[in-house]
């Protein structure tokens, strides 16, 4: 009963019963901007639940990528050292839109767990059942169910048993299938004890209730049903074993971790901990990778470096010094690419992206070793290690705190564990503070009522820039109106109209609206659900009612330079993906009138050789003046196509493709030019990156490129001018003005440095031995800039002493400590004295044991601060 097998017959099981197959969705949500991830089964039929979405059919089944690493879920610190906490996981689920209920979802859900010819053969003897307390009907199902003894069904209370959207929305009981992995692991008693040894494999939910900000519930009209099984959990009870680990979904993973580090699982705790994690964290790593998350230091990217950088560190314990995780992600892609095609179609991105970040934390994990040995060598003996330095270790260079602590302890130093705790904690906060989840337009309950009134406005602009529709609603300040008056201005929603709503990219149409009687200018128009079009219209003069007839005019010369745009950006897709390769992703784009904006996802910046190999296939596909083809198909014949399938977009089962012949075909809803050769002129603006692993290229076509290349035509004649040169001599000409002024910067520099030792005079008149230690600690009178040039000047003319310099500007006060290498951290620590020193003159510093600098407030107190320089050697 191997993961595949498990996998399969689930959905078969349900296919054969009415059920829609639906893909996985990917683990970036679309349609829930609260979320960093998927995290359950239902998230992609959200809007489904709550009736913002109609979907032709009313039951479904899926395997769900999902992963439970932030927020309440998040137990990222637990994963390894427990039988069943997982970042990824497979999330197995039923749901039924308003179509069967509790009868038939108990009875599946029974039927696929315990009969082993079409599901999984599990003994009902070991199957328990929880229901909530006050869900009778639930429970009388479970009791008459053939097969179940009543004795195993337990009533429990609406924190076990009780499921809901949030304060507000659909709610209702649930049922749980737990199963009872033996007496070995815990006493008897069933899931009511809370002990391991009843795992809940199977979580059945009843949305049956609406609940109201007043705490009422009133019966929904068409009750639905939600289920998720943890695939983990299920293959780990259909072999009998008790650890998730120890099943298919992760042996070969871990296998592939002990090859590397020349380990054997099942040798040490520690080293199994550590194989666990990095499989599991290789799983996550490379769905992430897959589905276009990038590591980086914020939001979902900073998640995926945390996860990516946990597995590295936990390499290390089990002594794989060279980079792994990738090789480790590439078995994860053998494993589960049959079942994920996106694995194994970005294979070499993966590879290319975890290998790179994996460079990245060799060199991070070395500057965090540096600071935590400078912050040990300023401790006193006992003391223990300020708590926001191992938060900075923690945050900022990816020490998780047990390492710390390790570390620490073996040099015999404690870590302030409550102010690491206090300092996280803010961080939490601060986070919780900073995602509150975005969103381009606030849809209000009278859009969703819009559109279950109305259907879908009847889109026309493919063919036509004007248009009669007849006015459904108005809506303005999110409550519906019946008419505008001149001057007035809201959002007007029409059966029909040529004005193209924004989305996919692409900006809304702009253009007019007439009556016999009236006029107005439409300013944009968007879409406030996916099924509507809203006119952001303003009366110029008369009144415009629900229900009269008005004629729209789209402005023609704007669209049809959006349409240049909006197909010369798919040729640059296609051409990015031939030149870098099939990993390029779109990421997000601008379509105007006046200029296009392309996001896609590469790791690095792109050469001048790439941007021009970019704009000649760019050029080629223009000469070539291909017609450009759209066609409404069905989905599944638009991807057998060849027709790619945009990041983060939400399809139908109808969709709508735009093919260039032999070059590009894309699924798009936007409007397009007839032929390439229609964009004219194309050129690429910049390139530069916005995001880790995203890259922005800014174009023009047409008219506004013709613009763009007179206005550098202008500034390239310009810059010959003024260096009386020809365009040929142009960059000959500026290295010439950079290298001397190089030359010059060069013997200022050297010339600031004499001047600062002639003001200063001779420093040396200062030594003194102290202890039979030679110690100079004089004020510098020159040029501050030259402190600790002139500080390391001292040290090598000394040989072996110490030398304390400082000088004063401003009424501020600069210290530098330079201790030659014979003495450094032995006999005197840079770092320790000019902490001393500092506090003297109202500041503080610290540096290495032979170099450190300070600052200070207090610039009268300097002549005695470094007076007290000797007293405090001696007493080092």
């Amino acid at each position: 009963m191997n993961v595949q097998v498990v996998r399969r017959r689930f959905l078969n099981y349900f296919t054969e019963f009415g059920h829609t197959e639906v893909e996985s969705s990917s683990l970036v949500p679309s349609n829930d901007p609260t979320l960093f991830f998927v995290n359950a089964g239902m998230v992609q039929f959200k809007d489904v639940f709550t009736g913002a979405e109609k979907r032709d059919y009313s039951r479904a089944t899926t395997v769900q990528k999902c992963l439970r690493v932030s927020g309440k879920h998040n137990d990222l610190d637990n994963v390894g050292r427990t039988p069943r906490h997982h970042t990824f996981f497979e999330m197995l689920g039923n749901f039924s839109f308003g179509d069967y209920f509790k009868q038939d979802a108990i009875r599946h859900a029974w039927t696929l767990l315990t009969d082993a010819e079409v599901g999984y053969g599990l003994d009902p003897d070991k199957l328990w059942i929880t229901v909530f307390e006050e869900d009778d009907e639930a429970a009388e199902i479970w009791r008459t169910m053939p097969g179940v003894d009543p004795a195993r069904i337990q009533r429990l209370g609406a924190k076990d048993n009780f499921w809901s959207m949030g304060d507000t929305g659909p709610c209702g009981p649930c049922t749980e299938i737990h199963y009872d992995h033996g007496a070995h692991l815990g006493p008897d008693g069933g899931p009511a004890t809370e002990s391991d040894r009843y795992v809940e494999i199977w979580n059945l939910v009843f949305m049956q209730f609406e609940r109201f900000a007043d705490g009422r519930m009133e019966p929904l009209p068409r009750p639905s049903v939600d289920t998720g099984m943890g695939l983990e959990r299920i293959v780990a009870a259909a072999n009998g074993v008790y650890n998730n680990y120890d099943t298919d979904c992760f042996e070969p993973i871990i296998a592939k971790a002990a090859e590397l580090a020349g380990v054997s699982y099942g040798a040490s705790d520690d080293t199994d901990t550590a194989l666990r994690v990095i499989a599991d964290h290789a799983r996550a790593t490379a769905h992430l990778v897959a589905d276009g998350v990038m590591p980086s230091n914020e939001g979902r990217g900073y998640v995926l470096r945390r996860i990516m950088r946990r597995a590295i560190r936990f390499g290390v314990k089990i002594d794989l010094s060279e980079a792994f995780l990738w090789r480790v992600a590439d078995t994860v892609i053998d494993h589960m690419g049959e079942a994920y095609p996106d694995l194994e179609r970005r294979r070499s991105f993966i590879a290319e992206v975890v290998r790179g970040e994996e460079h990245r934390f060799a060199a991070t994990l070395s500057k965090g070793l540096s600071l935590l040995e400078d912050a040990l060598a300023q401790l006193d003996e006992a003391a223990a290690l300020d708590g926001d330095i191992a938060f900075r270790l923690y945050d900022t260079f990816g020490f998780p705190i047990d390492l710390t602590e390790i570390i620490c302890g073996e040099r015999g130093y404690a870590v302030d564990s409550a102010g690491f705790q206090a300092a996280l904690e803010a961080q939490r906060e601060r986070s919780r503070q900073g995602w509150q989840g975005t969103d381009q337009q606030t849809v209000g309950q009278v859009w969703r009522d819009l559109s279950a009134e109305h259907g879908t406005t009847a889109f026309l602009g493919y063919t036509a820039d004007e248009a009669q529709g007849r006015v459904l609603a108005i809506v303005v300040d999110g409550e519906s109106r019946g008419e505008l008056k001149a001057g007035e201005s809201g959002l007007l929603l029409a059966d029909r109209t040529p004005f193209y709503g924004e989305s996919g990219g692409q900006v809304g149409d702009s253009g007019a609206l007439h009556t016999e009687d009236a006029r107005a200018t439409v300013a944009d128009a968007t879409k406030p659900v996916a099924s509507l079009i809203a006119h952001h219209t303003t009366v110029d003069h008369g009144t415009i009612s629900v229900g009269d007839t008005v004629n729209f005019e789209v402005d023609a010369g704007l669209r049809d330079r959006t349409r240049l745009n909006h197909t010369a950006t798919h040729l640059l897709h296609a051409a990015l993906r031939t030149v870098l390769g099939d990993h390029v992703m779109q990421k997000g784009s601008l379509v105007g009138p006046d200029r296009l904006r392309f996001d896609f996802s590469h790791h690095k910046a792109m050469g001048s050789e790439e941007l021009q190999r970019v704009e000649d296939l760019v050029y080629g596909e223009i000469l070539r003046n291909s017609q450009v083809v759209a066609q409404e198909r069905t989905l599944d014949e638009a991807k057998a196509a060849g027709a790619m399938a945009l990041f983060g977009e939400k399809y139908g089962k109808q969709v709508r493709t735009i093919d260039v012949p032999g070059f590009s075909l894309e699924l798009c809803g936007g409007t397009h030019a007839r032929r390439t050769g229609d964009i004219g002129l194309f050129r690429i603006q910049s390139e530069a990156g916005v995001a880790a692993g995203v890259r922005r290229l800014e174009a023009q076509t047409g008219p506004g490129a013709l613009a763009w290349v007179r206005t550098r035509d202008a500034a390239l004649k310009g810059a010959t001018g003024l260096l009386r040169t020809g365009t040929d001599g142009l960059v000959a000409g500026v290295q010439r003005l950079l290298d001397d002024r190089k030359r010059l910067g060069t013997e200022l520099d050297a010339l600031k440095v004499e001047l600062a030792r002639a003001q200063a005079g001779d420093l040396t008149d200062a030594v003194r031995e102290v202890d039979g230690l030679k110690v100079l600690a004089a004020e510098f009178s020159g040029d501050p800039g030259a402190l600790r040039d002139e500080a390391d000047r001292l040290r090598d003319q000394l040989g072996s002493g110490v030398v304390v310099l400082g000088s004063r500007a401003k009424g501020r006060v600069q210290l530098v400590v330079a201790v030659t290498k014979d003495l450094a951290g032995k006999r005197v620590h840079a770092g320790k004295l000019i902490k001393s020193v500092a506090q003297l003159v109202g500041g503080g510093g610290g540096g290495r044991p032979d170099m450190a600098q300070a600052g200070g407030k207090n610039a009268d107190a300097l002549p005695d601060a470094l007076e007290k320089v000797y007293e405090l050697v001696a007493g080092s």
